[in-house]
């Protein structure tokens, strides 16, 4: 980051209280006149609108900047402006890339690099201990995940939901059904692993498929959740459109300890993929397979729109999924099943059978 920092603008983007403030903070050390400034603040707000910083500013750092209009064309007259010793890391807790708002692009002026809450591979990183079922029951945001008991951890999801559901999505539009809003997260919360249809989530929250999809697209937007589709080429059977869900925080899902493996699987995956792509501009996406004569592999990696490798997650189940075998013989996919519960790694067939744990830790960050 701070090699980027030195090129272009970076934007530092993730979910709320995922340590990017401290990650700012730690750079701003390695600087001699740093400026910390945020837009959620009034006085800082006022230093921003009318530019009044030091001349021998280096490091200027803009928190939420994205809750300013028209803040693309703000950041692009500094940008082109500022003297070159000015570097500039803007962070937000939405997805700053996908705000459409009218003005300039900043296309070619900054690196996008996306924090996500801690993974096996970065506790390994960090020469901590990798335990998955504290992974799994608190979640690997910093807080809840250092929290001495399983309570103080549900404390901080509560307010920090609530928080999020009341505040933060009026900074894309107004809603004006947030009981339709709040019974779409909590179905969401029970979807965990499983194709999500749009037109079923609308008939038991009561409105239409239109609003479904608002809501999802604002859920995304604020990384409370992120969805996984359907690889849709290379296969020669009909796919399913219907998306997989899940969520930046495992201790949101309301599911078995399955649903809440798969879906601290699929953050890890996602944190690989988004590795791959802001720091060594390889096209990676993760997907899932689903026919519709019901043959599921729960996920899969795809490099430049072809599979790299599928993923089949298994709490305790050594033997390898008929479907992931099937796919894998049929396709000559690389394949894996990682086992939350496996003893030793082995090869079935040329596939790989391996302890989740060790997997995930080999993951990029």
């Amino acid at each position: 980051m701070l090699n980027d920092l030195a090129k272009k603008m970076v934007f530092l983007a993730g979910p709320r209280q995922v340590g990017k403030t401290f990650i700012a903070k730690q750079i701003a050390k390695t600087y001699q006149h740093p400026l910390y400034l945020n837009y959620d603040n009034l006085e800082d707000r006022q230093t921003i609108q009318i530019q009044t910083w030091f001349d021998n500013t280096d490091l200027l750092i803009l928190d939420e900047l994205h809750k300013m209009p028209n803040w693309k064309n703000y950041l692009k007259g500094i940008y082109d402006t500022k003297p070159d010793q000015l570097h500039i890391l803007v962070t937000g807790s939405a997805r700053l890339e996908i705000f459409d708002k009218v003005g300039d692009s900043l296309a070619g002026r900054y690196f996008l690099h996306r924090l996500l809450p801690l993974s096996p591979a970065e506790l390994k990183q960090l020469d901590q201990p990798i335990d998955l079922d504290v992974l799994m029951t608190k979640g690997g945001f910093p807080e809840p995940y250092l929290a001495d008991t399983l309570t103080e951890a549900n404390r901080w999801r509560l307010q920090y939901i609530n928080s999020i559901l009341s505040t933060d999505v009026f900074d894309f539009e107004v809603v004006h059904n947030i009981r339709a809003m709040r019974v779409i997260f909590e179905l969401l919360r029970t979807k965990v692993g499983s194709p999500v249809s749009y037109q079923s989530l609308a008939r038991d929250a009561a409105v239409s498929h239109g609003t479904v999809k608002k809501y999802i697209e604002i859920f995304e937007a604020l990384f409370i959740i992120f969805r996984v589709t359907p690889f849709s080429t290379n296969i020669a059977r009909s796919l399913l459109k219907e998306p997989k869900i899940y969520f930046f925080d495992t201790g949101l899902v309301n599911g078995d300890e399955g649903a809440r493996l798969e879906n601290m699987v699929a953050i890890s995956l996602l944190k690989h993929v988004y590795a791959k792509v802001d720091y060594q501009a390889e096209e990676y996406v993760l997907n899932y397979i689903r026919t519709k004569d019901g043959q599921e592999v729960d996920f899969a990696l795809v490099k430049n729109g072809h599979i790299e490798q599928l993923i089949e997650v298994k709490q305790s189940d050594q033997n390898v999924s008929k479907t992931l075998y099937f796919f894998h013989q049929k396709y000559q996919f690389p394949a894996v099943q990682i086992v939350h519960q496996l003893r030793y790694d082995r090869l079935v067939n040329s596939i790989k059978v391996m302890r989740l744990k060790q997997f995930l830790s080999e993951l990029w960050l």
